[in-house]
């Protein structure tokens, strides 16, 4: 599980770095896609924010392993990146 949860981190701060470093409108899609990965399910992710993109089936494994893995995190773990994220967002509202 420490592998799984040193994975997420990374990715989660790949994709932050990313959206930043891209513009605003890359910037939002990178926070819904966070949001729909830790609160929603797979099928929402490719309705929602990647549901413009043909994603492939590789793809679409890979996105529902680190779904798995971030549904696997305990509870109190979990809630905090929700917060973190609520953090992130109403900052970029400040702004």
């Amino acid at each position: 599980m420490k592998g799984s949860s040193t994975l997420l981190l990374v990715v989660l701060t790949v994709l932050c770095t990313c959206g930043r470093a891209r513009g605003e409108d890359n910037s939002e899609f990178f926070m819904e896609f966070l949001q729909v990965l830790l609160v929603g399910s797979p099928e929402e992710l490719y309705e929602g924010p990647l549901g413009k993109y043909n994603v492939n089936q590789d793809a679409k494994e890979a996105l529902t392993e680190l779904k798995s893995c971030i549904d696997g995190l305990q509870p109190i773990h979990k809630a905090e990146l929700v917060k973190l994220l609520e953090q992130v967002l109403s900052s970029e509202d400040d702004a």
